[in-house]
């Protein structure tokens, strides 16, 4: 004799006992695609050609920043994956498995500058009356919000306080000397 439970719609699986349930799947997942490094967008570009021609229902691509070499689909199954990455040039394959939403959202959210700056660092003010000029932190001050700065291109010890927003950290090229 066959009990039947409900939770949710979706698809039937017989478990130990003849018991019959229907578990709720997922509407999408999310999947990690490998590409050749620094070809992200370019194979996230034709994704979506081929998703288009070929009308797959792939809900997004998305090509995060601090991730080189990855490219995630959100799509309801891997056949369409699969499908979708075939004979594409730069694609090295799938990783396994799928992603999980929070893990995702770790990568796309970005960090508050704040928790970016350090002490000690060199800075460019980007707003303000000394906009333009370059600095260094002194002190940071979480709870309000802000930065000390002594201003390096001044002809005598400045230090000023100003809104984290008005600071942009400076990109080091090359090793120091």
């Amino acid at each position: 004799m066959l009990e039947e439970k409900e939770f949710e719609q979706s698809e039937t699986q017989t478990g130990r006992g003849g018991v019959v349930a229907k578990v709720k799947l997922p509407e999408s997942m999310f999947f990690a695609i490998r590409t050749t490094a620094r070809q992200e967008p370019n194979v996230a570009l034709m994704i979506e050609v081929h998703a288009r021609s070929r009308n797959l229902p792939i809900h997004s691509i998305i090509v995060p920043p601090d991730l080189r070499g990855y490219i995630i689909l959100e799509t309801v199954g891997l056949h369409i994956v699969y499908e979708a990455i075939r004979g594409l040039k730069h694609v090295r394959g799938r990783a396994a498995g799928t992603l999980r939403w929070e893990d995702l959202e770790k990568m796309i959210k970005p960090k508050p500058l704040i928790e970016v700056l350090q002490i000690g660092e060199e800075v460019e003010i980007v707003a303000g009356p000394f906009r333009g000029m370059k600095a260094k932190i002194v002190d940071i001050d979480r709870a309000r919000n802000e930065v000390s700065l002594n201003v390096l291109e001044a002809s005598y010890p400045l230090t000023i306080t100003v809104p984290v927003d008005y600071v942009r950290p400076v990109k080091k090229v090359g090793g120091g000397a």
